[in-house]
């Protein structure tokens, strides 16, 4: 078996990083795109490799060789790169083609080792590897039948949305038998290319195939397998997090984009904190048959936001001020009025980690539980200088929290020492409690300017996407000046819709807590059983868990990851986390996430 690499293109939307190279040459976490690919064809029994090269050519025979790792590399240079698509580099070397069995691949390409052996080993003659369709593919895919026979060839122009849960992505790794090649592929090569032209693309000969006999060609699916195609800055950035050189990188990788984990649709995410029961199919479908509109429209000013804001909350709309997340807001409320903070520790390093370590002071609690109480606030911070208290309720990541006729005492205390208090109700609506919970109130507002409630609707209300958070405070100056200091369309019109049509879902919204507290109870009693946890009682959507007989938290993570995709929070570098103890913090997802997350907690037994 023989394998043809096509190389010849200029990898224009790759900007710079190909202007003095072609796409091949390009580096994956300091590894060249060629040297990967050679070095898993040159572990198979490879009688020889053709490149096609075009665009800088001369490079990559200069680097690469007559020969690699002991196996001949022949060249076929295509001279009119810039005239043509990869038919025509195929088409220059359709005499290799037909004289060995073929893995036939694109440079750009970037996979498992796992992924060639797979192909090469299948007793199909000729096959096209595919994946099943992810919102982050691009180009050709195909409709497979339940013998894995291909149906069709759709290209790009008559892709449908509508029917992508039915397509798989060519990966662009082929194998063909030396007969598929001579009697069928080359001949419809040629015939193709004669016709159409040479500014096509090779898989469209096979599409024609499919059409006059769809069982010469089958599909291998790709079970779990990781790959990815290398087309512009954004593909790379993402295949360096995927094709890390170690595990430890991999991890670091993913915790340093903070989200936007829909690029990785395999993935359990239980670091990030959202409520699984909500929003409702029924508001999901509104915003769907709104989205058009939505998107072609700009959102309201900050008066009409507020006014939602407001009507949401059932405040003030003078005591409201509308943010794009609570971090938004945290920021400028704490660089811009706050001088020396008052934080208990553990806490979300968003608001300490805003001023000088020297304007922070910090409250641990001395129990295991890092529990607290009222009285406990009030005794610590009696004697501190500090112009601002913050108390995040339930706390993250412990998940303390400090009920309502607490909470309140709180509150009077900080107004008899003329101290300004910040309450963070991000969690609070997870809390499993009967009667009052909520400083969100007129009166309470009211009655308290130095009070500043600020809540996250990304949290109890999941729906992070759209970047929502509000800060409420009787001080209406603050709120006017708060107002200012942010753009005037600091949020989106999808934000601004989901804040006017929310309260027809109210009653939805009640029960997603309510069937997200039976669940937290659940999913706590199968974590106790698991041998090195001790899970801390939480009134949030996580649990801060201790691990015990030695097992360490990083090296948890490290492996729940690698091995089974999944990302946990691993507290070790968190204040307050010193010293021999290890914590992680898990996010509670729905029963079916869950579960799988125990099944996989369970296969660990020692680290």
């Amino acid at each position: 078996m023989q394998a043809i690499i096509l190389a010849a293109g200029m990898g224009r939307r790759l900007g710079e990083l190909t202007g003095g190279n072609t796409k091949c040459m390009l580096e994956v976490n300091k590894i060249k795109l060629i040297d990967r690919m050679l070095g898993n064809l040159t572990k198979l029994d490879i009688s020889r490799i053709i490149l096609v090269v075009g665009y800088k050519g001369d490079n990559v025979k200069e680097y690469v060789g007559d020969k690699y790792n002991g196996v001949d590399v022949i060249y076929v240079e295509n001279d009119i790169y810039d005239k043509t698509n990869n038919i025509y580099s195929l088409f220059l070397a359709a005499n290799h083609l037909v004289e060995e069995d073929t893995l036939l691949l694109e440079s750009d390409l970037i996979f498992d080792d796992t992924i060639l052996p797979k192909i090469v080993n299948h007793p199909c003659p000729n096959l096209a590897l595919v994946d099943k369709f992810e919102s982050w593919m691009d180009g050709t895919v195909v409709t497979i039948d339940d013998d894995n026979n291909i149906k069709n060839f759709i290209a790009k122009a008559h892709f449908k949305y509508e029917d992508s849960a039915s397509y798989f992505k060519t990966v662009n790794i082929y194998k063909f038998s030396k007969e598929f090649s001579k009697s069928c592929y080359v001949p419809f090569l040629k015939a193709y290319s004669s016709a159409l032209g040479n500014n096509e693309y090779y898989e469209q000969v096979l599409r024609v195939i499919s059409i006059v006999d769809n069982t010469s060609l089958k599909a291998l699916p790709l079970d779990g397998e990781k790959w990815y195609e290398i087309d512009d800055i954004q593909d790379l950035d993402i295949a360096e997090s995927v094709f890390t050189p170690n595990e430890e990188a991999h991890l670091e990788a993913y915790n340093s984009r903070y989200g936007g984990y829909w690029r990785y649709p395999k993935m359990l995410d239980y670091c990030y904190l959202v409520n699984p029961y909500f929003p409702c199919k029924t508001l999901l479908d509104e915003m769907k048959y709104n989205f058009e509109t939505l998107i072609r429209e700009y959102p309201s000013g900050m008066g009409v936001n507020s006014l939602l804001a407001a009507k949401y909350f059932s405040i003030n709309k003078n005591y409201v001020v509308v943010g794009n997340g609570a971090a938004e807001l945290i920021k400028a409320y704490i660089e811009n009025y706050v001088d020396v903070l008052g934080v208990t520790c553990p806490t979300f390093e968003e608001y300490p980690n805003r001023l000088p370590k020297d304007k922070v002071i910090s409250f641990t609690p001395s129990n295991s539980d890092f529990s607290y109480n009222a009285a406990d606030l009030i005794s610590f911070f009696a004697n501190k200088k500090i112009d601002t208290l913050l108390l995040i309720n339930p706390d993250n990541p412990s998940g303390n929290y400090i009920p309502f006729d607490e909470l309140l005492k709180i509150v009077e205390w900080t107004k008899e020492r003329g101290l300004k208090l910040i309450v963070d109700e991000s969690f609070v609506d997870f809390a499993n409690v009967d009667g009052p919970f909520s400083l969100l109130e007129n009166k309470i507002l009211a009655e308290n300017s130095h009070l500043v409630v600020i809540k996250s609707i990304s949290k109890s209300y999941g729906v992070p996407g759209i970047r929502l958070g509000v800060l409420a405070s009787g001080d209406v100056s603050l709120i006017a000046k708060l107002k200012k200091d942010v753009a005037i369309w600091n949020i989106n019109s999808f934000a601004e819709f989901y804040m006017q049509i929310f309260g027809k879902y109210e009653s939805n919204y009640k029960e997603a807590c309510r069937l997200f507290i039976a669940e937290r109870e659940r999913f706590c009693n199968l974590l106790n059983e698991i041998p090195f946890l001790r899970v801390i009682p939480s009134q949030a959507n996580y649990f801060l868990c201790e691990l015990t007989g030695g097992v360490n938290s990083k090296e948890l993570a490290i492996e729940l990851l690698n091995k089974y995709e999944i990302l946990i929070k691993d507290c070790s570098k968190k204040i307050s986390f010193g010293g021999d103890k290890q914590y992680i913090r898990l996010a509670v997802r729905d029963s079916k996430d869950n579960d799988i997350l125990i099944e996989r907690l369970r296969t660990i037994t020692s680290m």
